[in-house]
């Protein structure tokens, strides 16, 4: 991997550069002088394990038009991330890195709960039984060192899955997210 870096945050810290920008409205206010010190990893497809759709930003955008009972279980959920990384590496901004986005429902790391309140929330267009792409982890990689950079607070150890702060609850990002690699990228990269 080349060590140029296509993704950095504005001088606020607030939006990716290179990433297409959309904005949710499932999000809020992050409790005041509480720093942005982790990284969630998500997996996410609709319909299950079917990629390409734009039900996703849909469902981000609380926008869900689609007759189809899976779809029907999902619309009306208020639920963003800051970021979503499509199967082709393709990467959507849907919160600003200084809010609150709404991705890790009742969850805990380190002691703490309400990881919202704390996290940066990525979703991989993916599922529990299907690896994802080089482009992704490509995508991811970058994304991450931008993040890193921005955000000192965000250490390796608090870079985690969705089922690390959820165990019980959440199995993404899946057996299938191959840490090794993102890892060995993110030292290459740095």
């Amino acid at each position: 991997m080349d060590k140029g870096n296509h993704y950095t945050l504005d001088p606020q810290g607030r939006w990716l550069s290179g990433a297409t920008h959309r904005f949710s409205p499932f999000q809020d206010a992050r409790p005041e002088g509480l720093p942005i010190s982790a990284l969630v990893i998500h997996n996410i497809s609709l319909l299950p394990g079917q990629f390409g759709s734009d039900y996703v930003d849909q469902l981000f955008l609380g926008c869900i038009q689609v007759d189809h009972p899976v779809l029907a279980d999902v619309r009306g959920l208020r639920v963003s991330a800051h970021l979503y990384i499509r199967r082709n590496g393709q990467v959507i901004q849907y919160v600003p890195f200084d809010r609150r986005a709404w991705h890790a429902g009742v969850s805990e790391l380190a002691g703490q709960s309400r990881c919202n309140d704390f996290s940066i929330g990525i979703e991989m267009e993916g599922s529990d039984h299907l690896p994802f792409t080089m482009a992704q982890y490509h995508s991811l990689i970058e994304v991450t060192s931008a993040l890193l950079a921005s955000y000192p607070d965000i250490t390796l150890d608090r870079i985690v899955g969705h089922s690390d702060i959820a165990p019980g609850r959440k199995t993404d990002p899946g057996p299938h997210f191959d840490w090794n690699r993102y890892r060995l990228g993110l030292d290459k990269a740095s």
